[in-house]
């Protein structure tokens, strides 16, 4: 196991289900952490703390809503306050999509990228100040397989992930003489909620879970794969299935996998 974490402040957002809660109790397992959990769900994030076994020293339950820029700043005020320094920041809120481009509400895509995009860019941005003071610091993003290539009825959740790699490659050529680190993990098939709480095309919830999701690598084992690529500063990695090898087609055989992706049947 990786002992980078040890002694390390760590702040996991998405932390109440799926990968967010995997990587907080695998975390947790070093000695001396002190882990800040963030999610909507106080209820959950509770839960989940619970589960760590660390003393309420090393813990500090911070409910966070991705979608309210305005509240990153406060937020990081808070955990500087508590413990004077953030050493990771581990970003997993997200949200998908099940929906057309023709049937999809505009309305749908600006709150996928609020919580996707613009929330993570606005927590990054209120984080930085501190780690360039620090000189040292490590952003580790949750994006997808979705944010190098693109299948049917994703359109706003790829688009979302395509921005991060973006704007968190931008980061990384920016900061890192000043110490900082970027990882950029593309997961596949993980089994956790995702599919269960995408967007339908009017905003409603999917509320089913999606076949390739429920037979997707678990959880801890993603968690683990990620911490053994952070602990060697990797910038981007992918971690699942099979699936994965797609994103090695987008780059050497561009056309074929754009005819593969057009005659799959549509994942619901």
């Amino acid at each position: 196991m990786p002992i980078l974490f040890s002694e390390a402040v760590v702040w996991i957002t998405g932390a109440s289900s799926g990968i967010g809660e995997a990587l907080v109790l695998e975390i947790a397992r070093h000695k001396g952490v002190k882990l800040i959990l963030s999610a909507r769900r106080k209820e959950e994030l509770e839960r989940v703390a619970k589960q760590t076994g660390l003393s309420a020293s090393d813990l500090l339950i911070l409910p966070l809503d991705m979608s309210r820029p305005d509240d990153m700043a406060p937020a990081v005020e808070a955990v500087q306050q508590r413990f004077g320094r953030i050493d990771y920041v581990f970003q997993n809120a997200g949200i998908t999509q099940r929906s057309s481009v023709a049937d999809t509400d505009f309305s749908v895509y600006q709150r996928i990228m609020d919580i996707n995009f613009f929330g993570v860019v606005a927590l990054t941005k209120a984080v930085l100040p501190l780690m360039l003071v620090q000189g040292s610091g490590h952003f580790v993003v949750t994006s997808s397989v979705a944010g190098k290539l693109a299948t049917k009825q994703r359109s706003g959740y790829c688009a979302s992930k395509h921005a991060l790699h973006g704007f968190f490659d931008s980061l990384r050529a920016e900061t890192f003489d000043a110490g900082l680190r970027v990882t950029l993990v593309c997961p596949g098939y993980i089994r956790t909620p995702i599919s269960v709480h995408a967007l339908g095309a009017n905003g409603q919830p999917h509320g089913q879970m999606d076949e390739n999701q429920e037979k997707g690598m678990p959880a801890t084992e993603f968690a683990r794969r990620l911490l053994r690529a952070v602990s060697q500063e990797k910038e981007e990695l992918y971690i699942g299935g099979k699936e994965t090898y797609a994103i090695y087609l987008k780059r050497f055989f561009p056309s074929l996998l754009s005819r593969i992706l057009r005659n799959r049947p549509v994942e619901q």
